[in-house]
């Protein structure tokens, strides 16, 4: 198990987007790391999961970064002068490309912004990692839907544009990946997402099978530490964001892969690096994660402490990696796995099959299992999420 240092200065940390779940799960780390520093949380929303913690000192509005770029980048700018923070941790795509566009002075512990475009731009990851030898889908490049001919494609494929949020400046917009079945889903994909009659995307072949990812730390171009999760549970129930994951052995293919990816772009800070399984067993690059993830929190409690161990990295403190977590650890979001039920008991399955995930949401499991946002000795960032999700119903 990761054994923390205590360290008795006070460093000053600002953690943005701090109503997601790895915004709670960065803070809830660094508090248990740093018993005297001085936590702010920060995000969008008048008030944040993270920012009820029990290890937030204080909580702070920040204009929006998706509507209102230029007056996030300026109140960042304007607070930090004021605060002189030792560490900022944005944890989301948007945040942390803006910071990492907009100045050079602040305190981030990751890759400058070409690096992680390298990666976070989907086309130019598949063109490294086919000159490199990581296998990837059948990919076609297009400039726009104006440069696709329909009657070259084969189906099933996968539509995915360059981005997940192109930003135009004065704002960002967000792009969705869609599995196009036949003709009458690309049309209808062509016709609804206007963002592609201006900006690339790619046509990938469909790879059936089963996701599988790898967590990374490096330190300026070289690796530290690996850790390796595999859902159980998402929600929507057919793929999408992870409400019940568990920890797993690393494959060491896997590992290779993404070590060979992250050493060509000497990369610096944390990644995800997510693959494809097909049923042959061969794995597949599908995309890279440049911050941190949805189930942040499972390597945490499995022993992998991936915000204490950059933090201390960053400001010059030692620690050591992780050589042996605890394997079959499982973490548990519990808003969101009711949404999965939800959405699961609206579709058209059996009612044997409805009756066995009612089952399966219903029966506890008591050892080996945590809670994502709901903890008893941090349990205020659950009464929050509640009355959000209460609130939005």
């Amino acid at each position: 198990m990761m054994i923390f240092r205590m360290d008795s200065k006070t460093h000053r940390i600002l953690v943005l987007d701090a109503n997601q779940r790895s915004g709670l799960a960065v803070i809830r780390s660094l508090g248990r790391a740093f018993p005297m520093a001085d936590i702010t949380a920060a995000d969008e929303t008048p008030s944040a999961i993270g920012g009820a913690s029990r290890y937030t000192k204080h909580y702070l509005h920040y204009p929006s970064p998706t509507s209102e770029p230029q007056a996030f980048l300026d109140w960042i700018s304007s607070h930090n002068n004021s605060r002189r923070y030792d560490l900022i941790l944005p944890t989301t795509e948007v945040t942390s490309q803006l910071l990492l566009q907009g100045t050079d002075a602040l305190p981030i512990p990751f890759a400058g912004y070409n690096t992680v475009m390298a990666l976070a731009n989907k086309a130019r990851l598949v063109e490294t990692a086919q000159k490199i030898g990581i296998p990837v889908p059948e990919s076609q490049f297009f400039a726009n839907a104006a440069a696709l001919d329909p009657r070259q494609l084969t189906y099933p494929c996968v539509l995915k544009p360059a981005q997940s949020k192109i930003f135009t400046g004065s704002g960002w917009v967000a792009t969705t990946v869609r599995l196009l079945k036949d003709e009458t889903d690309l049309n209808q994909a062509l016709s609804g997402d206007d963002y592609l009659a201006e900006h690339p995307f790619m046509i990938q072949a469909f790879i059936p099978g089963h996701g599988a990812g790898v967590f990374c730390l490096y330190d300026k171009g070289a690796a530290v530490q690996f850790f390796a999760h595999e859902r159980l549970r998402e929600k929507p129930p057919e793929g999408g964001v992870s409400v019940l994951s568990q920890s797993a052995p690393l494959t060491p293919q896997l590992v290779e892969y993404s070590r060979q990816l992250l050493d060509q772009v000497h990369w610096h800070g944390v990644a995800m690096v997510e693959f494809r399984i097909a049923p042959d067993g061969q794995a597949y690059l599908m995309e890279v994660n440049t911050r941190f993830w949805g189930s942040l929190q499972l390597a945490i409690d499995s022993g992998v402490d991936f915000p204490a161990q950059l933090a201390k990295r960053h400001l010059g403190l030692p620690t050591e990696p992780v050589t042996d977590y605890k394997v079959g650890q499982r973490l548990r979001w519990l808003l969101g796995d009711l949404d999965s039920l939800y959405i699961f008991l609206k579709r058209p399955h059996p009612l044997s099959a409805k009756f066995k995930r009612v089952l399966q949401f219903l029966t506890p499991r008591f050892r080996g299992q945590k809670h994502e946002v709901n903890r008893l000795h941090d349990f205020k960032p659950f009464i929050e999420e509640l009355r959000q999700y209460v609130r939005n119903l």
